[in-house]
């Protein structure tokens, strides 16, 4: 079984490129795998124990401030505005929802891979609309509006089945025990929706690719090289805290659907084509950590 979990990912993304075109037809299905992916793993953290800790904060603090301070210093350097957007909201979009899958099968604190999962959803969604008040090509719109618009996107699939865990550890103890027994089929969820999303990316790309190679091709280099330095920096700050794998997988697993939704929203939409690579990157990455864990095991 671990063999095949290992192989999961490879399969998913080759799949993902021979299917692409017909992946935006299953796109209304990611919503409920999220959900369900969410609910199992929720089911099994003892959501009394979620605390927003200065791990939280470092975290948050490196994201935003690698984010803002790139996309200034290459604006000032006279990089392409592409690629500079492109930087911005790939290294700015939140960590992914399902973040707590792998990184719990890797060995990471379940309690401190969810807490932060909650916390930086919100903080994107407060911070973004400021953001992009003074970036992109949208930035009459009122922040109100664009923080509605973010947190439409975000709330649905993580407060839902994070409330939906909460009342049943209060009232339906049995209810969570038993589907505490089926959190590992969120693994198998995981790579259905990642088929899609990964499709619908794919996709995204061959469709965009036609409009400019080069920078293209920038954003494909530049996408690789923040992925290094992002699943880098949080095992270092991870390590500080005791814990690496929930540092990396959460400053470098990141909700590239969403990173993609801001771009075409707000900024040229060319730039999206960096979070669309990132996910590329960061799901093989993903797929030999598995590989290396399970090996060592």
């Amino acid at each position: 079984m671990n063999r095949f979990r290992n192989l999961v990912l490879p399969i998913v993304i080759v799949l993902g490129l021979i299917f692409h075109s017909h992946c935006s037809a299953l796109r209304v299905c990611v919503p409920y795998l999220i959900f369900t992916i969410l609910l199992l793993n929720f089911v099994a953290t003892d959501i009394k124990k979620l605390r927003f800790t200065l791990f939280d904060a470092l975290l948050m603090a490196v994201q935003v401030s690698l984010s803002l301070g790139i996309y200034l210093i290459l604006r000032l350097a006279g990089v392409d505005e592409i690629v500079s957007e492109g930087v911005l909201v790939g290294v700015l979009c939140p960590v992914a929802a399902s973040v707590v899958v792998i990184s719990c099968m890797l060995g990471a604190n379940r309690e401190t891979v969810t807490a932060y999962t909650i916390f930086d959803n919100l903080m994107v969604a407060l911070l973004a609309p400021v953001v992009f008040s003074f970036v992109g090509e949208h930035q009459d719109v009122p922040f109100l509006q664009s923080f509605w618009l973010i947190i439409k996107r975000v709330a649905p699939v993580i407060a839902l089945p994070f409330f939906a865990a909460w009342l049943m550890q209060a009232f339906l103890p049995k209810v969570n025990a038993f589907l505490v027994q089926y959190r590992g089929l969120s693994f198998y969820l995981w790579a259905c929706a990642l088929f899609i999303t990964l499709g619908q990316t794919i996709d995204f790309i061959f469709r965009k690719g036609e409009e400019n190679i080069a920078s293209i091709m920038t954003l494909g280099v530049v996408s690789v090289l923040f992925c290094v330095v992002q699943f880098g920096l949080g095992k270092l700050i991870g390590h500080r805290f005791g814990d690496t794998i929930a540092g990396g997988q959460l400053l470098g697993q990141k909700n590239s659907a969403l990173g993609i939704w801001m771009a075409n929203t707000y900024l040229n939409p060319l730039s999206a084509v960096f979070p669309a690579l990132y996910s590329v990157w960061q799901n093989l990455f993903n797929s030999w950590q598995l590989w290396r864990h399970d090996k060592r095991k």
